[in-house]
């Protein structure tokens, strides 16, 4: 094989595998591990029962250059036995960008604020149960 032959070969390979992780991404429902390793709406694995309670919502807010973000997860605060333990941000690339965790013993809601500065793209929120696991959301801000 000709040096140039192969070249043009790797360069053709490395723009396919780009591509292919690009579009991957940008749909939570093809994500390696939805419904096993962390859960979506999409895929709930063997938590379908559970969505309703489970999944956290995303709600987005832009004032000047800050977005407020609020998560909510609609599960009870039984105390330390059943429980949302933490909300996490990720940004577009699944990077972490901010959690907050909470305290069941004094905190009744799962809910979370954040405010982002001049963040664009697609949000990640995920919701950590002490007995139903990770669960995935996304939004676009």
């Amino acid at each position: 094989m000709k040096r140039r032959d192969f070249i043009q070969l790797g360069l053709a390979g490395a723009t396919l595998s780009t591509l292919t992780i690009s579009s991957t991404l940008a749909n939570t429902s093809q994500i390696q591990g939805a419904g096993g390793l962390f859960y979506t709406q999409e895929n709930p694995g063997r938590w379908s029962a559970k969505i309703a309670t489970h999944l956290p919502l995303i709600e987005i807010e832009k004032k000047d250059t800050d977005t407020r973000i609020k998560v909510t997860t609609p599960h009870e605060m039984n105390g330390y036995e059943h429980y949302i333990v933490k909300h996490i941000l990720l940004d577009n690339n699944f990077q972490f960008l901010d959690e907050y965790l909470f305290n069941p013993s004094s905190e009744k809601t799962a809910i979370s604020s954040f405010i982002l500065n001049n963040y664009k793209g697609n949000l990640h929120a995920l919701s950590l149960c002490n007995k139903h696991d990770l669960w995935l959301n996304t939004a676009h801000v």
